[in-house]
């Protein structure tokens, strides 16, 4: 496997719609405001936190369960910015959709300008063949509220390339999470 640079991205995203929406180059300013960037880097893709989100809170004493998941463990919030409580979590999702080939695998981790607030972004590799808007998860390590800005960077998408298909894609399998269309709660 080797990690595919701008040009390869580029490629992709625009003869075969492996991102959409594209942006083919780092955005840092939006109406001559600081943002934090999102759009194509040197080796990966920084993709974008929509306007939706998904706040956990305590008020209805659920419990967190991965086979039983309750929706009363969150709120659901629509905002430009929201505020992710102090030592909490919160759900989203990306505003590109994402169609990953059948020889390629991602992995997302945080931008580094969350990271070093104790913002912490979890997301499970792309697998091959998988489509969808990402659901990301996003954690507040910190004792104090954080913001999370609403169609500005959040996470970087890397991606490596093998020189031949799997056998088994992701699409193949069926996967649960296979075309998911806005923030995607567990599923067993």
């Amino acid at each position: 496997m080797s990690l595919q640079p701008d040009h390869w991205i580029r490629k992709m995203a625009v003869e075969e719609k492996m991102i959409e929406p594209f942006v083919d180059q780092q955005m840092r300013l939006f109406n001559q405001q600081r943002i934090i960037s999102y759009g194509l880097s040197s080796y990966g893709y920084d993709l974008r936190v929509a306007d939706e989100f998904k706040v956990f809170t305590n008020v209805f004493n659920t419990v967190v369960d991965p086979k039983d998941f309750d929706d009363r463990s969150f709120i659901n919030i629509k905002t430009d910015v929201c505020i992710v409580p102090p030592n909490s979590f919160a759900l989203a999702r990306s505003v590109e959709y994402f169609r990953i080939p059948r020889d390629v695998l991602t992995i997302c981790v945080g931008k580094s300008t969350y990271a070093r607030c104790g913002i912490i972004v979890n997301v499970t590799p792309f697998e091959p063949a998988w489509e969808g808007h990402v659901t990301l998860e996003i954690s507040n390590t910190t004792p104090l509220p954080a913001r999370i800005y609403a169609n500005e960077g959040l996470a970087q998408v890397l991606f490596f390339q093998s020189t031949s298909p799997c056998d088994i894609s992701y699409a193949d399998r069926h996967g649960k999470y296979m075309k998911q269309r806005g923030i995607t709660i567990p599923r067993v």
